[in-house]
């Protein structure tokens, strides 16, 4: 298993930062190269499940999730469910004041492909996490800016 865990304070309230966050078909507005939609239930809810695909022009995997904790504005939890990507995932919410926050986002993952995804990884990690890293500015700017059903 591979632990990651990445923060952005995000200057919105928790509220705001957790509508922004689990807004799934928005998720590509900040999340690079990623497109979510909801596959069962209602999104909010355990036991609901989340398809994403990465990727860019077609090429790329699909993770599919299923919601295992929903505590809003809180916590969201998920299994990973697919082929490529295993393991479980975390969002969590933290207030830092009325109108400040912090999203943490961790993840503990099984590596795919066996024992030449562990000896890619040490390579592949520094991209993921700049990707990431980009990802969470992008999803900052977001969140303070965030309207239900807006643009």
């Amino acid at each position: 298993m591979t632990d990651l865990v990445f923060s952005v304070d995000v200057a919105a309230p928790a509220g705001t930062t957790w509508l922004a966050l689990t807004d799934w078909p928005r998720q590509h507005e900040w999340m690079l190269g990623t497109d979510v939609r909801v596959a069962s239930g209602d999104g909010r809810s355990v036991g609901s499940q989340l398809t994403a695909f990465t990727g860019l022009r077609g090429l790329g995997f699909t993770d599919t999730m299923e919601i295992t904790a929903w505590e809003p504005p809180v916590r969201c939890t998920v299994r990973h469910l697919g082929r490529i990507v295993r393991g479980s995932g975390a969002f969590h919410v933290h207030v830092k004041g009325p109108q400040s926050s912090a999203f943490v986002w961790s993840e503990s993952l099984e590596l795919p492909f066996g024992p030449l995804g562990r000896l890619g990884w040490p390579v592949a990690r520094p991209a993921f996490s700049l990707g990431v890293r980009q990802s969470l500015r992008r999803f900052a700017r977001f969140a303070e800016n965030y309207s239900i059903g807006g643009r």
